[in-house]
């Protein structure tokens, strides 16, 4: 028998959000690998195992996840019911790789579910929301063993717009990092590699030090606010104005630190379908103007016009292929991920609500959804028009728990 407790609370790692439940249970008898099918390339986990703890029993088996996000202190069942993702246009969200789940649902049963058993709820439950039950287990696919080399250097805004294309075919993982209040950006390629693990940096330095400096500047911004654009063109001076090249395994290419907290909005927008594209069973996606360039250039725009908003770096720009999972952000479309950030440096909050409402009303103009485990201000008339297949999720979400046991108070304002 599993005894609950209170008084447990629960609190993101940048301390931005928390929650005290009612109550607090924890399973303590259930082994954390249930099963690797090294054939299938198949392995089957705990949905509360910790990703930096699967990574290590992979490389046990000569396998890796094809694509992860930024951080892997995160569980497979919270990165797969959030909707995580990082970049690749041969790549989806992180769910994607996911082939069964199991569900134990609001009134007790176990729900096996798989794209061959129970898959409509399967089409829903790889973005789950926390909301249709407790993920037990998570099948996920994976690949054989594989390293990457990371290749950052020095470009300009125009030119990465005027180029995406070319650039998201030159490297399977591409991204890019605008540093606002200037025409400076980091273009990364990461790319499979057979070379041995290397840096052509010194890291200690640029990535330790460095950041331990930015983190006593953007302090001082604080008072002084109009010293950000200056901070943002001086660190892409001192970290990212050269060529550098990092060679790993993959996970620990795809992941790194986050130095200290930060508030963080992510939007999904459509993109037309790159021709580096081969056919697929999905749905037919949506296609029409690049709104990459329109999106950023609009933003970049806007703070130009209002000198009194400041932004800190980076805009993260990422890129991920279209899915049929019914509340991911890539539902039925290629989509351009666009990070925006405000860092706490030292835990003290920054003015960022003027940039904070510019941004979202620039990504509903594009028809951008939200990243579902970032700050947004989005209702349940938002996800109606956003989501052709909210009303979908809905009903299976009332079906497997109707007295409304998973839901919180951010739930309800999702679905309510």
């Amino acid at each position: 028998m599993v005894h609950g407790y209170k008084g447990v609370k629960f609190q993101n790692w940048a301390r931005t959000y928390g929650c005290c439940p009612e109550m607090y249970f924890q399973p303590t008898s259930v082994e954390e690998i249930r099963e690797v099918d090294t054939e299938k390339k198949q392995v089957t986990v705990e949905a509360g195992i910790l990703l930096t703890d699967l990574h290590p029993q992979l490389d046990k088996h000569g396998l890796a996840l094809s694509n992860l996000g930024a951080v892997s202190d995160v569980t497979a069942g919270g990165v797969i019911g959030s909707g995580t993702h990082n970049t690749g246009i041969k790549h989806g969200i992180l769910a994607t790789q996911v082939v069964a789940l199991t569900l134990l649902m609001a009134d007790g049963t176990i729900l096996e579910c798989s794209e061959s058993s129970n898959a409509e709820v399967f089409q829903a439950a790889r973005v789950h929301l926390g909301c249709l039950g407790v993920v037990l287990t998570v099948t996920l696919q994976c690949v054989p063993q594989f390293h990457l080399q990371e290749t950052t250097f020095p470009s300009t805004l125009k030119e990465v717009l005027d180029n995406l294309d070319s650039h998201l075919k030159k490297s399977e993982y591409f991204r890019f990092l605008w540093f606002p209040h200037s025409e400076n950006v980091s273009v990364i390629y990461q790319d499979h590699t057979i070379k041995p693990p290397s840096s052509s940096a010194n890291w200690f330095w640029d990535y330790a030090i460095g950041f331990y400096l930015l983190e006593f500047l953007l302090w001082i911004s604080t008072f002084l606010p109009g010293l950000v654009g200056w901070i943002n063109r001086f660190f892409f001076w001192l970290l990212f104005n050269g060529k550098k090249e990092n060679c790993n395994l993959s996970h620990k290419i795809f992941t790194y630190e986050c130095r200290f907290k930060q508030h963080v909005q992510d939007w999904a927008i459509p993109r037309p379908l790159p021709q580096v594209w081969v056919p697929s069973p999905l749905p037919p996606r949506a296609e029409g103007r690049e709104k990459t360039k329109e999106a950023l250039l609009e933003l970049k725009a806007m703070l130009e016009a209002n000198p009194k908003v400041v932004a800190h770096y980076p805009v993260e720009v990422r890129f991920t292929r279209g899915d049929d999972i019914l509340l991911s952000p890539c539902f039925q479309r290629d989509s351009c991920y666009m990070n925006i950030i405000m860092y706490r440096p030292y835990g003290k909050d920054v003015p960022r609500l003027d940039y904070w409402l510019a941004y979202e009303t620039i990504m509903k103009k594009v028809g951008g959804r939200p990243h579902w485990a970032k700050a947004h201000n989005c209702t349940r008339k938002d996800f109606e028009k956003m989501y052709p297949a909210f009303q979908r999720f809905c009903a299976i979400r009332e079906k497997l728990d109707p007295t409304g046991m998973f839901l919180n108070a951010y739930l309800e304002k999702v679905f309510y």
